[in-house]
Order: structure tokens, then sequence, then C-alpha cells
């Protein structure tokens, strides 16, 4: 059993931790410990991990603790990482969640990761996510069930639910979630912690994934502080990336000072069903923001639900070879709901892929471009009901405001990946009734990062804080 101390460490944050490391006030060695302390408490309820390298991350906080003591200290020196099961790291397996890639060794790092690693952040573990990372849950045959610690039948989102949920309980001080269609925010929201889909080509990419436009993989942390930190690190430039943008600039610290901030509200993008409970936080937020000095100002929108689900749409697509292989040769071998996933894939038409790359000019032509000339930022829930059962499969039905939706019904973020340009953040914003977190999701104009930092911190240093899942 863990003690208070112990225990406190593992819920720091990384800001305070590196605070502590320089004063030597603390070792890496000892949040470390406490780390693979809380993950045999945890991995038995939750489920968190796929491969653990908790050895190597001992002795690689030793030698963290050494470089403190002689002053040549790295800047993320001694934070411990999580790092998504679909990331590839060399020399190390990332099975995406399948039986098929069990002896998959990547050959080469994502290079935004590859940057977190070379600054001293810890490689503690890998992080669950669903076969092929295509659920907004997080199970699969390879790993199990991965659960929601605030809630332990309900899911904890996907498709980078272990990394969420590793942070929601303890069990790790950073991590790195992807996000093609919101598979960072949805889990972020889900487990009550914060989660950054970067706008496109802001983070290089690994050469696999570089070119597919609605993809990021961004910092998951339980503060807007900690998540600046990471993606001061991982943003700019890379050579064997030709999508990498250029640095513009170092994130400022937020303070939380958005006077004179014009945002746009939006419950709903005018498709969704809006649980009550999720509507009220997002309301509570609103006033939160206002008394922050920003102006609020909720707007109709009538033009998103086609574009929507053509974004969802044309993300499966890119998909079909994949899955197609999985079809013909590897059935026996992945977790059952991957017939549904197929039979999703296979429903799609180049006509619709070629529909959502015209829908996407005329959208922001039309409406989101206009809207942001406006107003600085959009805020909108991330998730539209919390409710989702920890096993739902993609097709499985949910009720909201009485009415039968699926999963991927609820999860309020494709529309973003569809213009990645744009950078967005979940912050945690509030509890249901029954206990479940809900997240408020922060849009800004193409690469307006600090944007929605700023907001994020406002609506974090406003809102009464969650407290911790009782497991």
């Amino acid at each position: 059993m863990m003690n208070p101390d112990e225990l406190e460490l593992c819920f720091a944050s990384a800001t305070n931790l590196l605070q502590r490391f320089k004063s030597k006030d603390l070792s890496p060695v000892d949040v470390v410990a406490a780390m693979i302390k809380r993950a045999e408490e945890i991995t038995p309820s939750v489920n968190p991990y796929a491969d653990t390298f908790f050895e190597q991350a001992y002795d690689t906080a030793v030698l963290a603790e050494q470089r403190y003591q002689k002053g040549t200290a790295l800047p993320l020196d001694g934070l411990p990482l999580l790092i998504k099961d679909n990331v590839p790291i060399k020399g190390t397996r990332a099975t995406v969640g399948s039986n098929i890639h069990v002896n998959s060794v990547a050959d080469a790092s994502d290079p935004s990761v590859d940057r977190l690693l070379h600054n001293g952040s810890i490689f503690l573990a890998r992080s669950t996510c669903p076969e092929f990372c295509w659920l907004y849950c997080c199970y699969s045959r390879l790993w199990g069930v991965t659960r929601n610690p605030w809630r332990l039948d309900i899911s904890p989102g996907g498709s980078s639910g272990g990394s969420a949920a590793a942070l929601a309980c303890g069990g790790t001080t950073l991590a790195i979630g992807t996000d093609s269609t919101g598979s960072t925010r949805q889990p972020a929201s889900q487990c009550g912690v914060v989660g950054y889909k970067p706008p496109f080509g802001r983070n290089p990419a690994h050469y696999a994934a570089s070119y597919l436009t609605y993809n990021s993989a961004g910092p998951m942390a339980r503060t807007v502080n900690d998540i600046v930190l990471m993606q001061n690190v991982m943003s700019g430039q890379h050579a064997l990336d030709p999508y990498s943008q250029p640095k513009d600039e170092t994130l400022v610290v937020p303070t939380g000072d958005i006077k004179g901030k014009r945002i746009a509200c939006s419950m709903d993008l005018g498709c969704y069903e809006i649980d009550p409970d999720v509507r009220q936080s997002l309301q509570d937020t609103i006033a939160v923001l206002e008394d922050a000095g920003a102006t609020v100002e909720h707007v109709e929108i009538d033009w998103a639900e086609e574009a929507i689900e053509l974004a969802h749409k044309s993300e499966i697509f890119l998909m079909l070879n994949v899955f197609e292989d999985v079809a013909e040769n590897h059935l026996d071998q992945v977790s059952g709901y991957m017939h549904d996933v197929i039979a999703r894939a296979r429903s799609v038409s180049p006509l619709d892929y070629g529909r959502a790359k015209s829908i996407a000019g005329e959208v922001w032509h039309t409406h989101l471009g206009p809207l942001f000339e406006q107003y600085d930022a959009l805020i909108t829930p991330t998730v539209s009901c919390p409710e989702v059962p920890v096993e739902n499969g993609p097709f499985d039905p949910i009720e909201v405001n009485g009415k039968k939706v699926t999963d991927t019904d609820t999860s309020m973020n494709a529309l973003f990946n569809m213009f990645n340009q744009c950078p967005a953040l979940s912050v945690p914003c509030g509890l249901t009734r029954r206990g479940l977190p809900v997240g408020a999701q922060v849009v800004s104009k193409p690469y307006d990062d600090q944007t929605v930092m700023d907001i994020g911190r406002a609506i974090e240093s406003g809102v009464s804080p969650l407290g911790l899942p009782k497991i």
C-alpha cells in the first residue's frame, strides 16, 4: 500500500516536479519508484499499460539524479512518460493494439516524441489503445479492457484511452496521444485530464504518418502548463518530415489572462445530442471565461453536420487497405469488433472521400473562416455524453436525451481534424451528477496555439477542481 507522500508524487504536476528536482528537494528516483508502485496498484482494475519498461526507467532515473547533482540536467530530466502503443520508438515494438503486430519493432522514432526522450523524460511504459486505434473505447484481444478510473464500468475513451486513464489515476506524469478524429481530446475529456491536438505539421511525425493531414501526435497531462512544457519540446521543423512547420514562437506559460478575448460558443455544433449535465458544465465554464474578462457569444451552427460525417468517412477510407488485409489474412487474430470496423470502412466510397475534400473548402470559406475573423476562439463540449459502456462496440447504441446514438456521435472532435491546422485543446470543466468528468474543447484559428493555451488555463483556474477518482 502506498503512503501519502508516494501518492502525492504520482499526482504532482511536471512543472512542480522539475522545480523540486532542480532544488534537490526530490530525486527522480523517488518519483519513478513511486510510479512503479502505483502501476502495480492500478493495473488490476484500470489496466492502462501495454509494454512496461520499469527496470529501464529506474536506471534512467538514476542517471537523471546524477545530472541534477552535477548541474547538467536536461530540460525534462526525470519526468515519467507514457507513450501510446501506436507511436514508433526505434528498437521497441508498437503493436497498435493488435496481435498481428506483436513482433513489429520500429526502425525509426516519431521525431516529436523522440525529442521528449532526448530532453530527459523517462520512458515508463506504453499505453493501451484499441486495435488499430479505431474505436472510441479502449479494449483489444491483445491488451484486454482498459477502464475509466472514475467509474470502472465506463470507457476511458479511445483511442488514447490508456494514456488518459493512467494520467487520471496517477500512473504517469506525462503521456502521448494521437488524434485523427478526436483520439486525444475525447479520452482526455472522459478521464478528466488535458489533451492537445496541435496543428498539422506543428509536431513533426514519423514517415509512415507525416502525410496524414487529419492526424497529429500531441501531449496529454494533468495541467495546461504541463502541456505547454511538452509542446515546446515536441514542436518545430524536422528534416525528415517535409510537412513539419518551423517553430515561429515558443509558447509562453499561460497565466489565464484572457481580458478582451472574443470567444464563440456552440453547445452542439448544430447536430449533437448534449447530455444535460454536460450542457450545465459548459454553461458554468462560460461564466468562468466571462469573469476572467472575455466576451462569450453563442453562435448558431447549421452547416457542420455533413462535414462532420464526411470527416469520419474520410479517415476510415484511408485505412481501407489495412482493413482489407486484416479481412483477407488475419481475421482469426483480431478483436471481434474489427468485423464492424471493416464493414464501416467498406461502406465509404471514393466519392465520399472526394466530397470530404470539397466540402472542407466550402465550409472554411463560407463559415469557419469568417467565424475566426470575428472571434479569437470557439468553445464546445469535447464529448456530448460521457456515459459510454467500457466495452461498447462501434455500432452499439447509447441513449442521450431519449435518442439512440453511437459513441461516434458523442465525440465532438472530428470537424477540427478536417481543419487540422486549427489547434484544439480539451480541458476538464466539471463532473456529471453520475460522477464522470466533462471536458471543454477550445479551438482557435490556424496555428494560434497560444490562444487555446491561454483560454484553457483560464478555464482550469476558474473551474472547481474535479478531485481524484476513488480507486
